[in-house]
């Protein structure tokens, strides 16, 4: 096997992911199973097709020219006689501008040119899994496939488009971005006689748009329990950010390796000489290099939680056209074309058609390969989310008081009454001194004086639910709305067969992508990770909306000019931004304020927002009403200071508009 060849086998190992062996859930659970089928295409089938394609191709044209040479030396023996051609298979000077001669040298110059090429198979060959190499490991990047189309030696990277006058193009364009989340299961395994539990005793995780620095899994040995009678380990874990102690330990690169690294020394510690040998002499495959039962376990138990991913929206059509484009202008060389002989100029086309025939036949075949991994986790992504749980909140309004008994004796919704709406347990309808049966007539009682308050059917039975909802003729009209948890995508996915076109707002408030909020999934695609959220997210929730549906997303500085741009893609008219300062400049002494929040207001209608605040319009009126009152403008202002201060419906921001310039105009005390 060549050097070139291991390159690109090792290369296709990465592409299938070998090195992530320890991960047994979703689509690596799949890729594993599959694992000694890929295995043997990339070992045997993959060089065998190639070097058969390479024999085949030049044997069968040899054998094509030793025919015509043999057709070529009888039709010479026969025109010019036996003696024009010597043993040597030379012919004599004097026939070489006869046709028949002139076609026998051309002939023979073409066996000569597969003879030299022929005992240059194994350059041919390097050359072959060189540029095999060079395209797949120049479009693939951790995990993924990004765009990277380079034009030619001289320009770095082209973007294809389709003639448009302003194209929006992002490395991760044709990509849904995957984002896990924070799950915390417990997770447990069994190794020999010993049953091991990992638990999150404490997680530290991002709360909205709040979002901080880099989370890691940290195993608390030190709390670790074993209990030698049942064997059974327990090792709570910590989900957090690194301190400067964590980097003093375990060091700044691959921290999480280095964690898992010292958890599994510190073992021993907490185990019998048994019991650490079932843990550590089992071994697991993760990637090239065999891992300990607990290790292998720890890696799985970690990546789980922390795994964000792209999934290509048509890999082999992305792959299929590039490769294409990476042949045309890397792999022909068009330099051939120029030769003056006829001869070199044939062999050069039947050498480079050969070429980019074999190179389109084995890269087909891993494109296939890895479309079909690709596609069925694109399948599994797209597929509408089973509802893990339903409930219902109803008012008592719309309940047939039939109900209203069972309602009464759940205690649990009356510590959920008594919590949100301040019902004094002291009231008579609490009175404990009355029979039990007095009580829960006077509950009824209470609850059909209180037609407002809400019913939660999580405090009850499934089977007093199924009666409750199956006594509603119409459930969505008497549930004013629907509360959704869980990933975006995946819940607008849910809602649009029943609220496809029928939404009149959607109010987004994404993260930010600032150093707080940044994506964590790769540091070089910061901003294509986001727009990529972003473009799928409005791509989705548009479909919901209203033909005069609007949608508002809020943003900052950092992405605003892109997140326009995505917007701009989807065809919704632009209605408006609002803005306003997020800092006073008065905390800075004086200034201009600079950082600034932004309301993206885009529709569907034709129509831009006009904002009238009522409580400017009242601080304009109270203004022209002082200054007519008074006409002195002392008097005016102070009496106008006077009323903004007194007036409980004005913001702290509109209080600040309490001055009065010598004209009557209202100005705030903030200088610029």
């Amino acid at each position: 096997m060549s050097e070139h060849q291991q390159q690109f086998q090792a290369l296709l190992r990465e592409l299938f992911q070998f090195d992530s062996a320890d991960l047994d859930f979703g689509i690596y659970r799949i890729m594993n199973h599959k694992r000694d089928v890929i295995e043997r295409y990339i070992a045997e089938d993959l060089p065998r097709t190639i070097t058969d394609e390479l024999s085949r191709g030049m044997l069968a044209e040899q054998e094509i020219i030793r025919k015509q040479l043999a057709q070529a030396q009888d039709e010479i023996g026969e025109m010019l006689g036996p003696r024009a051609i010597d043993s040597d298979g030379n012919l004599q000077h004097a026939f070489h501008e006869t046709p028949v001669g002139a076609r026998y040298l051309s002939l023979r110059a073409r066996q000569a040119w597969h003879v030299a090429r022929g005992a240059d198979v194994e350059a041919f060959e390097a050359t072959l899994y060189n540029h095999l190499y060079s395209f797949f490991s120049r479009y693939y990047d951790d995990g993924d496939f990004i765009s990277k189309r380079r034009y030619s030696q001289r320009e770095r990277y082209a973007i294809p488009y389709n003639g448009e006058e302003v194209h929006l193009h992002w490395a991760n364009k044709d990509q849904y971005y995957i984002k896990t989340g924070e799950h915390f299961r417990n997770y447990a395994f069994r190794a020999g006689d010993i049953n091991v539990r990992f638990t999150v005793a404490d997680a530290n995780v991002e709360q909205g748009n709040v979002k901080g620095e880099k989370r890691y899994f940290f195993p608390r040995l030190k709390d670790a329990a074993w209990q030698g009678g049942e064997r059974e380990l327990h090792i709570p874990f910590e989900y957090r950010p690194v301190t400067a102690a964590d980097t003093a330990e375990n060091g700044n690169n691959h921290l999480q390796e280095a964690i898992i690294g010292r958890a599994v020394a510190g073992l021993p510690k907490h185990l019998d000489a048994a019991s650490l040998a079932a843990l550590t002499t089992e071994r697991h495959r993760n990637g090239d290099n065999p891992v300990s039962t607990f290790e292998y376990h720890l890696r799985r138990y970690t990546r789980r939680n922390t795994t964000d991913f792209f999934i290509h929206k048509d890999l082999k059509g992305f792959l299929t056209r590039e490769f294409d484009f990476y042949l045309k202008h890397e792999v022909l060389n068009i330099d051939g074309v120029e030769t003056t002989d006829e001869i070199t100029a044939e062999g050069w086309a039947r050498g480079w058609f050969q070429t980019l025939r074999l190179m389109r036949t084995a890269a087909g075949q891993v494109i296939d390969f890895l479309d079909q991994a690709e596609s069925f986790q694109k399948m599994i992504w797209e597929k509408r989310k089973f509802v893990t749980d339903a409930q219902y909140c109803v008012s008592l309004r719309v309940i047939d008081p039939s109900h209203y008994a069972e309602i009464a004796k759940c205690e649990t919704q009356w510590r959920e009454w008594q919590r949100l709406y301040a019902i004094d347990d002291s009231e008579a309808l609490f009175d404990q001194t009355g029979a039990a049966k007095d009580r829960q007539a006077r509950r009824v009682a209470f609850l059909a004086g209180h037609p407002s308050l809400v019913v939660d059917t999580a405090h009850f039975d499934q089977k007093f639910v199924d009666r409750l909802i199956a006594s509603f003729t119409d459930l969505e009209s008497i549930t004013d709305g629907i509360l959704v948890k869980g990933e975006g995508a995946q819940a607008v996915s849910l809602l649009l067969p029943t609220f496809a076109g029928r939404v009149s707002c959607i109010h987004a408030d994404p993260p930010y992508n600032t150093q707080t909020s940044a994506f964590l999934y790769k540091n070089t695609y910061r901003h294509s990770s986001w727009m990529a959220m972003m473009d799928n997210q409005i791509a989705l929730g548009r479909q919901l909306l209203g033909a005069d549906g609007s949608f508002l997303c809020h943003i900052d500085e950092h992405e605003y000019e892109r997140l326009q741009l995505i917007f701009g893609r989807h065809g919704m008219n632009n209605a408006g931004t609002v803005i306003w300062d997020k800092r006073n400049p008065m905390t800075g002494g004086a200034g201009i304020a600079v950082q600034h929040e932004y309301v993206i207001w885009r529709t569907n209608g034709s129509k831009t927002f006009n904002l009238r605040n009522g409580n400017i319009q009242s601080i304009l009126e109270q203004a022209r009403k002082l200054m007519a009152k008074h006409g002195a403008v002392a008097a005016a202002k102070k009496e106008f200071a006077e009323w903004v201060n007194g007036n409980d419906e004005l913001s702290g921001g509109e209080k600040a508009y309490r001055f009065l310039d010598e004209s009557g105009r209202v100005y705030s005390s903030v200088r610029l």
